[in-house]
């Protein structure tokens, strides 16, 4: 977003101007390199999906729509860095009409990560839910279409979202919308784990027969969930910071973290496809399989 998500100058200049707290830099090689390991990271689970048809069930198909979230996120930094590039070694013109098309394109891709982490997140939620609370009717009610027409329509909204919010970027509603999603999802999520809570209280025989598999996967979307909080809440507060309290000594002080907040981002990217690995013993013998070269049943 123009004035929220990727002026660095702006930034540091507020945060230069009004108070003690020197802007905090880091190389632009850090976030190349986290950025190219969260790519590549995340096309190797995807590849993993498309050549293992036992993984293509609508939970995995969930994870690689939450990998294609991560991997956007990793290839808006990429893509920003060589854009930068260009412009510094005099072929692309500064302010002129590429340049900022392809700026929109790019704050387009970092919009969609975030929409796309949040709603890929919360289809999770709701897929672990009715694992767990309809076990026996989970195939009937989960089908791959079904699965694939839920993907399909959350991209829609998350691209149509995306667009939008970058036309409309410098007006104070479009900002608020933006911050107001990622606490949106929590307390989503918040209710499916209470709703869940209450009713294993309650059936708490059901619950201790269910397969081992369903509860584990409410505990990979718990991890889930922590590590992306943990990556994306610093950045939220940015926004809100820089909208409403942008000469606020305090606020100044904070946003002059706006790098490191940045790389927890591109973090992200990069820690999802380990948990991913390390929770399913499924994946990680995909991984082995690929390794090796071997194929598939």
């Amino acid at each position: 977003m123009k004035y929220a998500v990727s002026p660095h100058e702006n930034i540091s200049n507020i945060a230069g101007n009004n108070s003690d707290c020197p802007p905090v830099v880091l190389p632009e090689e850090i976030f190349f390199t986290i950025s190219m390991a969260g790519v590549l990271e995340n096309l190797i689970i995807l590849l993993a999906v498309i050549r293992n048809k036992s993984l293509q069930s609508p939970m995995y198909l969930f994870i690689c729509s939450l990998a294609v979230s991560d991997m956007l996120g990793s290839l808006y930094k990429i893509l920003e860095n060589v854009l930068i590039m260009l412009r510094d070694m005099g072929y692309v013109k500064p302010r002129g009409s590429f340049e900022t098309t392809a700026d929109d394109i790019i704050d387009c891709m970092f919009v969609l990560s975030l929409l796309g982490s949040i709603f890929s997140l919360s289809a999770i939620a709701a897929d672990r839910y009715v694992t767990i609370f309809h076990a026996l009717q989970y195939h009937s009610i989960m089908t791959l279409h079904r699965t694939i027409l839920i993907l399909a329509v959350v991209w829609t909204i998350c691209t149509g979202s995306g667009v939008a919010m970058v036309v409309f970027s410098h007006h104070v509603p479009t900002v608020v919308a933006f911050a107001s999603l990622f606490p949106l999802m929590l307390v989503f999520i918040l209710c499916l784990y209470m709703h869940m809570f209450l009713l294993a209280r309650s059936h708490a025989r059901k619950i201790s027969v269910l397969p081992r598999a369903n509860m584990k996967g409410a505990v990979t979307l718990t991890i889930l969930l922590g590590v992306f909080i943990f990556c994306w809440a610093p950045f939220v507060l940015h926004v809100l910071l820089m909208t409403f309290c942008p000469n606020n000594p305090y606020c100044a002080c904070y946003m002059s973290l706006f790098q490191v907040n940045g790389m927890l981002i591109m973090c992200n990217a990069v820690i999802d496809p380990f948990i991913y690995a390390f929770r399913s013993a499924e994946l990680r013998d995909t991984f082995k399989k690929m390794i090796s070269c071997n194929r598939y049943q």
